[in-house]
């Protein structure tokens, strides 16, 4: 595999998409978006042979979710694409502009980062979403997606390639790197002289890998152990709601709920009937020792229990005596990812919201929701859980840079 060759043809074709206009980058934009339906049959045949493997490799269930594709997930890829068409452009805004004392009229000019790769295992959505934001910033973009997708997300770039192709386009600006082995990986990561940012988007061990590993500049996409906190002074209909949503609606992904901390005012009346609602969806419950006298079927929880994403129907449970402990057990354990308190207390969710470290905090809602396409962004790169560039659902703006544009009248500097 010529990782060089690839940085080479995203460099220049990078140059070529600065200079499109908005309504030349949405045109090409709603060609890549019309081929993916279009293709359906043709992604959905190599998605089968994505999930005939994963089964032959004793993959979960829930994992197997996360890489499964449907003619009803490819028109949400489709449509994900056109949101993005929808959206302003920030590419060529200037910000702000002012006049200092020498007379130079400053003003600071949003522009793309340049050639971004972007490291990812089996959800193939990411190869859409991250090709559609990139084309839009204009930013060529190299992707490296896990082998457990390999087929799917081969197809899904050929398909956009051949889009742009057909509208007479380079079609380097999507690019995809077709070894999965560790090596190449690696080499990516270090790939200094043509990327100018490297997001890695996966589980814990890929972000760890990467960012011991790389040297290219990483923004970094975490994974999501979060929490909901229930509470004494909650509506327990609606924090059952909240809990089976955040838990049970999709397991696999890092915006679902991987722990229950709930106050002991009303765990005894709480408990039991989450519990049995759960059930439903055969939740394994992990209880500390006060959540197992109220759910005797859980299983005693251990210290690694506060500190994994489970991707999976296990949700642990700890039962606090206070809110000031539920936020000193959410700020120890959690990757800074999706938080959530249910309260009827205005005084309490001010607390929450103020002294929880993450890059979202909810009240009175479910941490599912942590999505750029929910959040209005058409799509998402991932979720930064990092404080530097960007933090949070990343959209059109987190994958611009700015520079300073500066006009004067022939002043020179005493």
């Amino acid at each position: 595999m010529d990782l060089t060759l690839l940085g080479q043809q995203a460099q220049a074709s990078a140059r070529k998409l600065a200079l499109l206009d908005t309504k030349e980058k949405n045109r090409l934009l709603g060609a890549m978006a019309q081929a993916l339906v279009t293709a359906t049959p043709e992604i959905l045949a190599a998605n089968e042979k994505d999930l005939a493997q994963a089964v032959a490799n004793g993959i979960s269930e829930t994992m197997q979710d996360r890489l499964r594709l449907t003619k009803e997930r490819i028109a949400e890829m489709a449509a994900g694409i056109k949101e993005v068409v929808d959206l302003p452009d920030p590419i060529g805004e200037v910000e702000k502009m002012w006049k200092n004392e020498d007379g130079l009229l400053i003003g600071r000019q949003k522009v793309p980062l340049g050639v971004i790769g972007i490291i990812y295992e089996s959800r193939p959505n990411v190869t859409t979403d991250a090709a559609s934001l990139c084309f839009k910033t204009g930013n060529a973009v190299i992707l490296r997606g896990g082998k457990e997708a390999f087929a799917s997300n081969q197809v899904l770039v050929e398909i956009l390639q051949q889009a742009l192709i057909k509208e007479g386009f380079t079609p380097h600006v999507i690019q995809f790197v077709t070894d999965t082995s560790h090596e190449v990986a690696t080499e990516m990561m270090r790939l200094t002289e043509y990327l100018d940012v490297l997001i890695p988007r996966g589980g814990a061990g890929l972000i760890k890998r990467v960012k011991e590993t790389a040297t290219v500049p990483v923004i970094e996409t975490g994974t999501g152990n979060n929490h909901v906190y229930i509470d004494k002074d909650a509506q327990l209909d609606m924090a059952a709601a909240i809990v089976d949503n955040a838990k049970t609606q999709r397991p696999s992904v890092c915006n679902a709920m991987e722990t229950l901390l709930i106050h002991e005012a009303v765990a005894a009346e709480f408990l039991p009937v989450i519990a049995k609602k759960l059930a439903q969806h055969q939740v394994e419950l992990h209880g500390d020792e006060r959540a197992c006298q109220y759910v005797p079927e859980a299983l005693p929880a251990t210290e690694a229990d506060w500190s994994t994403e489970y991707l999976d129907y296990i949700l642990a449970i700890k039962v606090v005596d206070s809110l000031e402990e539920a936020i000193a057990h959410i700020n120890r354990y959690n990757t800074k990812h999706s938080e959530a308190i249910v309260t009827d207390n205005y005084f309490a969710s001010q607390k929450f919201l103020q002294e929880v470290d993450a890059a979202a905090v909810y009240v009175n809602a479910s941490t599912r929701f942590t999505d750029g396409f929910v959040f209005g962004f058409g799509a998402e790169i991932g979720i930064s859980t990092q404080k530097l560039h960007a933090r949070g659902p990343m959209g059109l703006e987190e994958l611009t840079s700015t520079k300073y544009i500066i006009y004067g009248e022939g002043q020179i500097r005493s």
